[in-house]
């Protein structure tokens, strides 16, 4: 079902309720993701970082032009060294030239303020059924014997962000956390390393995630309103998820002999489509909330003084896996194209609220349609769909997300006009047998938005294939070849 008129009327009041707070964050930080069909301008990114007041950036890769395009900026660096490179990194010659290239270049070259190396990501992640479990700190050591002998010992630390499900609690308390049994040997180990050599803690919490999977999860606990039943906990009491969450952790440090060690908060952020209790509205009420209850150095009942998290994420990635949910694209405090979704005050500038991407770059206003001359009892319908959604971003269709209105030739066309955009308007995109229609008449709804693509952005590709019009070719002519195949 979609979302009525008069619900949009209450999430614009909602939002510009939430502007209108005064409050101030020290050096809060943002994750910048790359998994996009459509990559913004580094440069643009840079920009819209620097706008917004957004001090410190977190990558999951080492990607150079994003890395250059942060020298100079003063902005905080964490790096990434993805978990398939754990296993390779666990070599001292391999660790050695992965800081030399992506750490040491940066550092002298471009003047990046690169302070962190992430070390893979949620590596013990259930899901990975304990892939990088024997992986994770040789890498860990490999990579800090590196950064010593590169001379950057002090200045870059390590880190290896987890998951919260690392830990839980016995007693369904704060005070009753600790490491779960099955990898605690696993965790404590990096847990000292890093506790031994000055290094933080890297925690990703995210209360949306345990709404998604537990229907019977008490929605007012994963907010900051304060409208949630206590929590008391020897006297502490908790009225969200997030301090709650944070304090496990926070114990399972202490019983384990570590009650100093600091912590940063890797991600934390709410998805704005793809379930139904993801949309701008629940997106803004958390991300503002948690701004809120961070700001002038708040902390939490077991461990008070300023947070130091970031904020997941920067922009939308169409690229990434779905397999968690179809929520796991609309992440973005903006849209794939660097406009924002919501207002939003992140304590860090005097205008409250949040500045567009400028210089973006996009392709004509058309977009591709289900032909209206065409029936959707047709037999190429369903398999049109299924190609394009396939192929291209359909997760904003389903049960209450932003397209869920949309009637049987909406769907169809969201589905072609998606494909049509990622593959940069080609015209061959838009044929589908005969189904698909290039219109320049903007086919958005009040929900849902029908987007144009931006221009694409080559820079490390061009490196490899040649120039921008080479790469342009082979990308279309691949493009003319499947869909020749599948006519």
């Amino acid at each position: 079902m979609g979302i009525s008129r008069v619900m949009v009327v209450l999430m614009v009041l909602v939002v510009v309720s939430g502007s209108s707070m005064v409050f101030r964050v020290s050096g809060i930080g943002a994750n910048w993701g790359s998994q996009s069909t459509h990559r913004l301008p580094p440069d643009i990114v840079v920009g819209m970082l620097k706008e917004n007041g957004i001090q410190k950036v977190k990558l999951f890769d080492a990607d150079y032009d994003s890395l250059k395009a942060l020298g100079n900026s003063n902005i905080e660096v964490m790096v990434g060294i993805p978990n398939d490179l754990l296993l390779t990194m666990a070599s001292s010659k391999a660790a050695q030239k992965w800081v030399s290239e992506n750490v040491t270049n940066h550092i002298n070259d471009h003047k990046v303020n690169i302070r962190y190396v992430a070390v893979g990501n949620e590596p013990f992640l259930q899901t990975y059924n304990g892939t990088y479990l024997r992986s994770t700190f040789p890498a860990l050591q490999s990579v800090h014997k590196a950064l010593l002998k590169a001379g950057l010992g002090n200045r870059v630390k390590v880190t290896v962000p987890l998951n919260a499900d690392v830990y839980d609690s016995a007693s369904s308390l704060p005070s009753g956390g600790d490491f779960k049994q099955d990898i605690h040997d696993y965790v404590i180990q990096i847990v000292k390393f890093l506790n031994d050599n000055g290094c933080p803690f890297t925690v990703n919490i995210y209360p949306f995630i345990s709404l998604y999977n537990d229907p019977g999860f008490p929605v007012d606990y994963a907010f900051f309103d304060g409208n949630a039943t206590p929590l008391n906990d020897a006297g502490m009491l908790y009225t969200n998820m997030f301090d709650a969450n944070h304090d496990t952790l926070v114990w399972a440090l202490q019983k384990n002999g570590y009650p100093n060690m600091p912590i940063i908060v890797g991600e934390i952020g709410w998805p704005t489509d793809g379930d139904r209790n993801a949309n701008p509205s629940l997106a803004q009420k958390f991300n503002q909330g948690f701004m809120a209850h961070i700001s002038n150095g708040k902390g939490t009942p077991m461990r008070s003084g300023p947070i130091n998290a970031y904020l997941f994420s920067l922009i939308d990635e169409d690229a990434k896996s779905i397999a968690p949910g179809n929520f796991e694209r609309h992440w973005g405090l903006f849209y794939y194209d660097g406009q924002p979704k919501y207002a939003l005050n992140l304590g860090t500038t005097t205008l409250g609220s949040l500045v567009p991407a400028r210089g973006v770059q996009y392709f004509e206003k058309k977009w591709c349609v289900f032909n209206p001359s065409a029936s959707i009892y047709g037999s190429q319908v369903a398999p049109s769909v299924s190609f394009a959604c396939g192929s291209a971003d359909c997760t904003s269709l389903g049960y209450e997300t932003s397209c869920g209105s949309l009637n049987v030739q909406g769907n169809i066309s969201y589905a072609f006009n998606s494909y049509y955009q990622i593959n940069n308007q080609n015209d061959e995109a838009c044929k589908f047998s005969g189904l698909g229609s290039v219109v320049r008449s903007d086919p958005s709804t009040l929900t849902c938005r029908f987007g144009i693509m931006i221009q694409p952005y080559y820079g490390g590709a061009e490196r490899v294939l040649g120039t921008p019009r080479t790469l342009h070719w082979v990308l279309g002519f691949a493009l003319s070849l499947v869909l020749t195949i599948y006519s």
